[in-house]
């Protein structure tokens, strides 16, 4: 890069892991339900799975679903339309815009995956061009095998995160979009172009 050297390239890569390392155990301690004071008595690395945290946070609350469609109902245009019906059911904040594309298909030797892309942003008036979107990626899956009475298998991942979620298995929380944007932008900043 013009005007660093390498050592300062590799200065600003160290803070910027330490600072997302650091905002990811805040989060885990944060979904686990343990005070900022009161210690962690074993490593975060012993957590293998957010299944007792996603259990643990929706005991209070409903996890939405929608009917999706059958193996013999789908289309690109109908996946879609499920996909956002679907995204209808989680609880955000009005401000924020979203739009779906339709990517790609691919073929397996027993189903047909269609991916979609769910791209999120909170457009301003004084920024009406955001800065960093987050993005949500979904894959229906159309079964050769199954009968065609039998429901499209659905899921889908945050951008930046490998948990692979189901629709009705989870909640969905808007904390999420939010952290991938904050550390995208915190990103730009940290480095120089």
């Amino acid at each position: 890069m013009p005007g660093l050297h390498e050592g300062e390239v590799e200065l600003q890569a160290h803070e910027l892991i330490d600072q997302v390392i650091s905002n990811a155990r805040k989060r885990v301690v944060s979904d686990l339900g343990i005070a900022d004071d009161e210690p962690f008595s074993r490593p975060l690395s012993s957590v293998k799975s957010y299944d007792g945290i996603l259990g643990r946070e929706t005991e209070d609350h409903e996890i939405s679903n929608i009917d999706w469609l059958k193996i013999e109902e789908f289309t690109v245009e109908r996946g879609k339309e499920k996909i956002e019906e679907f995204i209808n059911t989680w609880e955000y904040e009005e401000a924020w815009l979203h739009c779906i594309d339709f990517l790609r298909e691919e073929e397996d030797k027993y189903s047909m995956k269609y991916r979609y892309q769910v791209r999120w942003s909170i457009p301003t008036r004084r920024k009406p061009i955001p800065r960093a979107t987050a993005s949500v990626y979904f894959t229906i899956e159309v079964s050769k095998i199954k009968p065609g009475s039998y429901p499209v298998e659905v899921y889908y991942v945050f951008e930046t995160n490998s948990l692979v979620h189901r629709p009705g298995a989870s909640r969905f929380r808007e904390i999420w979009l939010k952290n991938i944007i904050e550390n995208k932008i915190m990103m730009m900043e940290v480095a120089k172009f």
